[in-house]
């Protein structure tokens, strides 16, 4: 008996807390536009929804969660998206701060990073004279004194409060072979449980880099500390999301796509849209002859609590 193609479940991260308006164009910061390609991606094949929130005016990245209920409903009416809010949040955020909105929202997923570190954002700032606003280059400058902190406590309070205390299920963002272990240790603590949804992440300055063998460590690593009670996913910054995806699909990845992640769709050419990354990636996938995860099967491989126990 033929065996049945593998689900891949396609994360889209629309705007996130990294890029700045001046490098795109496309990155949305209005609630309105957030929301608009939110939509577009579910639309396109994202069965996973991963937000953050910006100022209206200005596009910082913002945890206020009034702003985050401006998109949030509307997401929601429009989709059958899993909607995965941030708990990173943004430069100097508290984790007070980046609690705020998933905290009211209660969703179904969050992402949770899986320890501190220095998260580089400064090289950016050297590829642009003009901004079209004045918080970008300071905010991106003064990331080369930066510690992205997730302590321990932080991690476990964050599970405790969301986890236990909304149902909340996790995308486990793994920067580094040491996050991995952070996790495990979590996990033989009680404090994080099974089926874990862990995200690799390749070529942000201050974690693991871009080079294709580390997609193999990683997934090695993981295997070794987790070995049926995981769902892998894969994302990476910059020019090399594509490619890694493609190398990570044929592994058993899942994948994430996003202008969170990355502005580009090609060599020199900026994205359209969150839903042209969405497309394209999808094109891979089947062309590799796997299928596409629906929300629902998202939420069944990831033991979600379900859309209708949210409360936006």
């Amino acid at each position: 008996m033929a065996k049945s193609p593998r689900k891949i479940i396609i994360t889209c991260a629309i705007t996130g807390g990294i890029h700045t308006p001046t490098m795109s164009d496309a990155l949305p910061y209005k609630p309105a536009d957030i929301a608009a390609q939110a939509i577009a991606a579910a639309k396109a094949g994202a069965a996973i929804l991963h937000l953050h929130a910006r100022d209206p005016e200005v596009g910082r990245p913002t945890a206020d969660p009034e702003v985050f209920m401006q998109f949030l409903p509307e997401i929601r009416r429009a989709t059958n998206a899993v909607v995965n809010i941030t708990t990173g949040g943004g430069l100097g955020m508290t984790i007070e701060q980046r609690l705020a909105a998933p905290l009211r929202a209660s969703p179904e997923m969050c992402s949770l990073n899986m320890g501190s570190m220095n998260f580089a954002l400064h090289p950016m700032a050297d590829k642009y004279t003009k901004w079209k606003f004045d918080w970008e280059e300071p905010f991106l400058r003064a990331s080369d004194d930066f510690i992205f902190r997730n302590t321990f406590r932080d991690i476990e309070r964050v599970a405790k409060l969301l986890g236990e205390g909304h149902g909340t299920r996790f995308e486990l963002e793994c920067y580094d072979v040491g996050h991995l272990y952070n996790l495990a240790h979590l996990a033989d603590r009680g404090i994080l449980k099974p089926p874990f949804f862990i995200q690799t992440i390749f070529g942000i300055l201050g974690g693991i880099g871009p080079d294709p063998q580390n997609v193999g460590i990683m997934k090695a690593t993981a295997d070794r500390l987790f070995g049926t009670d995981y769902l892998w996913s894969v994302l990476a910054a910059g020019r090399h999301q594509m490619r890694f995806l493609t190398q990570a699909l044929v592994q058993g990845a899942n994948v994430r796509v996003g202008l969170e992640d990355n502005l580009y769709i090609g060599p020199g050419r900026l994205a359209v849209s969150n839903a042209e990354q969405v497309t394209k990636i999808r094109g891979i996938i089947e062309a590799l002859d796997f299928q596409i995860a629906t929300p629902d099967e998202a939420r069944q491989m990831l033991a979600l609590k379900g859309a209708d126990k949210v409360s936006f």
